[in-house]
């Protein structure tokens, strides 16, 4: 069954990313029933351990954070779900996946048609070393780092920094960068009406959460939940794309779905793990065909145990993946600072 609309005569280790894909359209039909359930066993969760921790408030602001931070899985599982509607695949009706992601995206402070423009420029050059910038983490090669002035590369390795990169990062991009539709400021007015939408409806949410019950639902519940899950979410992004043997490609070299299967992770998590990451974690074959829904993901591995076998990364290792800062085209791998450095002065 597996192998019913593979490519004759190629096999299954030998396969292009291109050939995966005409595998992989078969996976790409979502379930109306299916998806309903599962944005309610992240929306209702979601919203009982708010309640649950604001109530704490009277009994325990440490108990309250405490929620508050567990809380933040459930919202990290709403950005997964606002980022397949933003793939068109939680629902057969495009329109309907598009108000459930402008819905989610004012839980996340993502606003929805901004980030689904940006993600689409990610998905469609990923890898591709002639067009960062929009949707990823930069990344630069060793020569473009050394080719900077003492500055620059200041700039790069406190841009580079776990610190800065998922500590400042995150808060910044969601609280601050998110309210202007960055990247698209003069692309047209859905982009502004988006960013401004979201806007005004979080500052009515939280406008009656202060009315309501002061500042401490505001600080201590509602802000340990969002830092966490951007923290999080900026976590997933980077090892799905920023492990030593990724893909980069110059502009005439690079192929899209090659770059798609070599350029993203396996990232292999223990099972709640998966489950509140809605399954991100398999990357590759998401690069691969972004149509699929994300509970149908396994499905692919369970039918394909080739890639259920490629490019893998278990937990342990992603952090491993906190030490590479820059792309080394001859050796065709991330490296280092440190290692960069060697690398230089032995050439």
């Amino acid at each position: 069954m597996s192998d019913a609309n593979a490519p004759s005569g190629v096999e299954p280790a030998q396969r292009s990313g291109r050939d995966w894909v005409q595998i992989l359209a078969r996976y790409r039909e979502p379930h109306h029933g299916r998806s309903a359930l599962e944005l309610a066993l992240t929306l209702v969760p979601l919203v009982a351990l708010f309640a649950f921790a604001w109530w704490l408030l009277s009994v325990s602001y440490l108990l309250a954070a405490a929620v508050a931070v567990v809380n933040a899985g459930f919202l990290l599982r709403a950005f997964a779900i606002q980022h397949d509607c933003g793939h068109a695949s939680f629902f057969r009706s495009r329109g309907l996946s598009d108000w459930v992601g402008r819905g989610l995206g004012v839980l996340t402070l993502t606003p929805y048609d901004v980030w689904r423009r940006s993600h689409s420029i990610h998905h469609a050059s990923s890898g591709n070393l002639d067009k960062r910038g929009i949707g990823d983490v930069m990344t630069l090669t060793v020569d473009e780092y050394y080719a900077l002035s003492r500055w620059g590369r200041l700039g790069y390795r406190l841009y580079r920094n776990p610190l800065v990169l998922f500590g400042l990062g995150p808060a910044y991009l969601f609280m601050l960068q998110n309210r202007l539709p960055i990247g698209f400021m003069r692309a047209g007015w859905s982009y502004w009406t988006s960013a401004m939408a979201t806007n005004a409806a979080i500052a009515l949410g939280i406008g009656l959460m202060v009315w309501w019950g002061g500042l401490m639902p505001l600080l201590l519940v509602w802000l340990p939940t969002a830092l966490i899950a951007a923290t999080l979410g900026v976590w997933l992004f980077y090892v799905q794309h920023q492990f030593e043997e990724t893909h980069w490609q110059s502009g005439a070299d690079w192929q899209l779905h090659d770059a798609a299967l070599a350029g993203s992770s396996h990232y292999v998590l223990p099972a709640p793990l998966r489950w509140i990451t809605a399954n991100i974690g398999i990357h590759h074959v998401h690069h691969l065909y972004s149509r699929i829904p994300f509970y149908r993901l396994p499905e692919v591995l369970r039918d394909h145990p080739v890639l259920a076998e490629s490019q893998r990364m278990t937990l342990w290792e992603s952090f491993r993946c906190t030490r590479l800062h820059l792309w080394d085209e001859k050796g065709r791998r991330l490296l280092s600072f440190a290692n960069a450095r060697q690398l230089r002065m032995a050439g």
